[in-house]
């Protein structure tokens, strides 16, 4: 059985709304990827150092790394933003962005390990962190998108759930 098979049978059977619950999880996980986004991005900006010592390098001996994180950094705090500030087809454009995004993260991350170009010890944890913001994304595109889909099939708010079932 299909997701919508399931939760048009739940729909259908009087279950509490799913599509309210598909819309929640995919709102908190736009908001927890667009408070990662600008942390990230703000430390990358403030204080790139800590970031490169996480590669296990020197911070002073790095010019280019410094500018490379700052550069990104100040794109990373405006992508956040936009997953709180943006709706409708522009906001499901950037979900669908931010999943080519971090998929492309997690890929660089663990190609970084197993290169040997960085110690796995480090490549592992970083791996780790861009799959789950690849996780994040995907919940959130896919929930923005489904929403949209939903949209003149059958209610997807608990007053209009009220109204139709009379």
């Amino acid at each position: 059985m299909y997701a919508d098979e399931r939760i048009n049978e739940e729909y259908q059977a009087g279950a509490e709304n799913p599509p309210d619950l598909i819309a929640r999880a995919g709102r908190a996980a736009r908001y927890a990827l667009a408070g990662i986004r600008v942390v990230n991005g703000t430390i990358a900006l403030a204080a790139p150092g800590i970031i490169i010592r996480r590669f296990g390098e020197s911070p002073g001996g790095d010019n280019a790394a410094v500018y490379g994180l700052r550069m990104f950094g100040v794109r990373t705090v405006a992508i956040g933003f936009d997953l709180v500030i943006l709706s409708g087809a522009p906001l499901r454009r950037a979900l669908g962005q931010a999943v080519v995004i971090h998929a492309s993260d997690t890929a660089a991350a663990a190609s970084l390990g197993l290169s040997g170009r960085v110690r796995m010890r480090t490549a592992i944890p970083l791996t780790l962190i861009s799959a789950a913001n690849t996780g994040l994304a995907v919940t959130a595109y896919l929930a923005a998108r489904r929403d949209t889909s939903m949209s003149g099939r059958h209610p997807t708010t608990n007053e209009e759930i009220r109204l139709h079932r009379g």
